[in-house]
């Protein structure tokens, strides 16, 4: 199964760590854009996402500037449990407690090594 991954122009640096970190952990990704710093449409990619997770039954993550938006269009689709993490903390329940299935991130509130961690 594939991590389905996504960001808008505000997520594009984090989602290249984060696509390499991936690699070198072994997971497989499938990566939905944006695929550069130019501004788009963060729901269109969130709604991506959202829709191969459904279909696959798997697992996202998503990353804006504050992970707000893509969370928030995430949850609109039935089956969703989007859940914006600050913490490893966050994350470790939201999974656990919450089933969460999509992994939001800030890129502007998170740094590269709480991302990793998270």
């Amino acid at each position: 199964m594939k991590i389905a991954l996504g960001c808008d122009h505000g997520g594009y640096e984090l989602k290249q760590f984060i696509m390499k970190t991936l690699e070198k952990l072994g997971y497989e990704y499938e990566d939905f854009g944006c695929y550069s710093l130019e501004s788009c449409d963060y729901p269109d990619i969130a709604h991506d996402v959202a829709q191969a997770v459904e279909k696959e039954n798997g697992t996202g993550i998503l990353l804006c500037g504050t992970g707000i938006g893509m969370s928030m269009a995430a949850n609109h689709h039935k089956g969703i449990r989007a859940a914006l993490c600050t913490t490893e903390l966050h994350a470790k329940f939201a999974r656990r407690h919450n089933d969460a299935n999509i992994l939001c991130l800030g890129a502007r509130m998170t740094g590269v090594e709480l991302a990793k961690a998270i």
